[in-house]
């Protein structure tokens, strides 16, 4: 394979390009609309992979397809996963996805990965959501060695969205930012376990320590029961 310059590093805006035009096609694969692979690999050797060649712009197509699979998200049928990605260049790749603007369908997917969870609704976060996202009745558990619960992305980034970076518990300002956004957790307030439901009358963005307070404070009782008066949308299951 003509692999040119594959071997030495990428630049976070090389990534960045690949991860950009990768997404762009795999958006108009899941809309049945067609596109040109070669194409696409020619305008990033004309543009942003100037100096790549057409084998290792291939090359780096196929490690997204590598990352999107660990993740659990669609990947472009026509890029076979490649056999190893470079722990460094799987980072990039990462960082790139995780501020990607173009929202393809698999983001909205629920999953009970939450790595992939997180990585979904920090992206929903940064769009215009339509309305209230419907949520999950019924959470089922995924298949992990963990108990883990399948939840969708979009509650998560609407109750996110919702508390403005405000912890919905004490009233004070998220601890800490990730992605770019303010980090609060998302507490379900009958637990999942509970068969409490992945909606947003069930769900609120707390800091750690009240998120903590929830299951294991001596007052976990009254604190929950305090959210349903402080947080309107909250309804008893």
């Amino acid at each position: 394979m003509d692999t040119g310059k594959k071997n030495s590093d990428w630049s976070d805006s090389e990534i960045k390009a690949a991860v950009d035009a990768y997404l762009k096609m795999l958006d108009l694969e899941q809309s049945d609309q067609k596109f040109n692979k070669a194409l696409e690999n020619r305008l990033l050797r004309q543009g942003a992979l100037a100096s790549r060649t057409k084998g290792s712009v291939e090359f780096r197509m196929q490690n997204i397809s590598t990352v999107l699979e660990q993740m659990g998200r669609a990947r472009i049928k026509g890029y076979k996963p490649a056999k190893n990605v470079g722990a460094n260049v799987e980072l990039s790749i990462r960082a790139a996805l995780a501020s990607e603007s173009v929202v393809t369908a698999d983001v909205f997917a629920p999953t009970a990965d939450e790595e992939t969870l997180e990585l979904r609704a920090s992206i929903l976060q940064k769009q215009p959501l339509k309305g209230q996202p419907k949520g999950i009745l019924k959470p089922k558990q995924g298949l992990t060695t963990n108990t883990s619960y399948v939840r969708d992305p979009e509650v998560r980034a609407w109750i996110r969205n919702e508390a403005n970076g405000t912890c919905e518990g004490c009233g004070q300002p998220a601890p800490f930012e990730k992605n770019g956004l303010p980090f609060l957790e998302v507490h379900h307030v009958k637990h999942l376990a509970q068969n409490g439901s992945d909606r947003i009358s069930n769900a609120v963005a707390l800091c750690s320590n009240c998120h903590q307070r929830c299951h294991h404070s001596s007052d976990k009782d009254e604190f929950t029961l305090s959210l349903y008066k402080k947080v309107a949308r909250l309804i008893t299951e």
